[in-house]
């Protein structure tokens, strides 16, 4: 678990000037019986320790922000959409239809710009949780799937 831990956070890092991530409190995560296997078995700890460390070596920016309804607010229209955690799709009144973790990671990246003064991230990698590759271009609250 740890070297691949380190692997993909020196990957991470080393392949991007800017990364955002939620500041998540595992230990209170892991009071969840049901899913406290999972996210132990996971490593986000020792995950972000590493991204830590390898954006201080590397010269990059690490945002933490806070996950606060990430997956239930709109990426478009800001409109929050209750949902619970077996929804596994963003579906807002505004048309917006999207998987509730790229909902999220857009969310993510929009409260980690503004909290840093960023304009424009463009041209990035999103992997899903279900492991797909998508291209995005974001620009301020617009994104659209870029080909190739």
């Amino acid at each position: 678990r740890k070297d691949f831990a380190v692997k993909l956070a020196r990957c991470v890092m080393k392949s991007n000037d800017f990364v955002a991530i939620e500041d998540l409190n595992v230990r209170g995560l892991v009071k969840n019986h049901r899913l406290a296997k999972s996210i132990s078995d996971a490593g986000w700890t020792i995950f972000r320790e590493w991204l830590e460390y390898f954006a201080n070596l590397f010269g990059r920016e690490l945002v933490a922000i806070n996950p606060s309804f990430t997956s239930q607010d709109c990426s478009c229209c800001g409109a929050r959409v209750k949902k619970s955690l077996s929804t596994r799709t963003h579906v807002c009144s505004c048309g917006t239809v999207l998987d509730r973790d790229s909902n999220a990671a857009i969310n993510i990246l929009i409260k980690a710009k503004t909290s840093v003064g960023h304009t424009r991230i463009s041209q990035k990698y999103w992997v899903n949780a279900s492991g797909q590759l998508a291209l995005w271009s974001i620009d301020s609250h617009q994104y659209s799937k870029v080909s190739g």
